[in-house]
């Protein structure tokens, strides 16, 4: 296996024992094991679900642990729940709520910290930890910004930035179709 997005989806026992029916210890037993023991490239995904896991105290605890157990280059992404199936009188991660849960992440001293599942130029795109460039630009599925060299360094400052790459950004972006239900329903 070359690489992983691994869940963390809390970080508290309770959350872990009464919204997954598990256990938190054996996640971040994972997380040491893939980067103290191998040489998987990961990254780190919590859903941020209003009222149980984003209170500013669990993120920061959160946030420290990633930078003491496994370092500033592991990426962080802090996404937000849209309600469905068993949870829909749950409401949306509110915007906000995420660009706080960056910049506390940030403030740890964590380099690569994300938004998802809104639209968040800024919390989506990848930055040099040396000068502050955008190395990556992104808005959603769209890359908005390519400044990287073949070697992943900072095309300003010539820093380097943690990750797997391929040489060039390639074509990304979204891969909707419009298509006619009509046409559909015929055949």
């Amino acid at each position: 296996m070359d690489a992983a997005n691994i869940d963390l989806k809390g970080f508290t026992d309770g959350f872990y024992k009464t919204l997954c029916s598990g256990k938190l210890g054996p996640v971040l037993e994972t997380l040491e094991y893939l980067k103290h023991e191998t040489d998987v490239w990961f990254e780190i995904t919590t859903l941020l679900i209003p009222g149980e896991n984003d209170s500013a105290q669990e993120i920061e605890a959160e946030s420290r642990w990633v930078m003491e157990r496994l370092g500033s280059d592991v990426p962080l992404h802090f996404t937000a729940f849209h309600p469905d199936w068993k949870m829909l009188d749950t409401p949306r991660t509110p915007p906000q709520t995420l660009k706080a849960a960056r910049r506390i992440a940030l403030e740890a001293g964590l380099r690569y910290v994300y938004t998802g599942n809104i639209h968040d130029g800024a919390g989506q795109s990848t930055y040099c930890h040396g000068c502050g460039a955008v190395l990556i630009g992104r808005d959603w599925y769209e890359l908005t910004a390519w400044n990287l060299t073949v070697d992943s360094r900072c095309g300003d400052c010539g820093a380097a930035c943690a990750g797997v790459f391929d040489t060039g950004h390639g074509r990304w972006g979204a891969r909707r179709q419009a298509i006619k239900v009509q046409a559909l329903a015929a055949s």
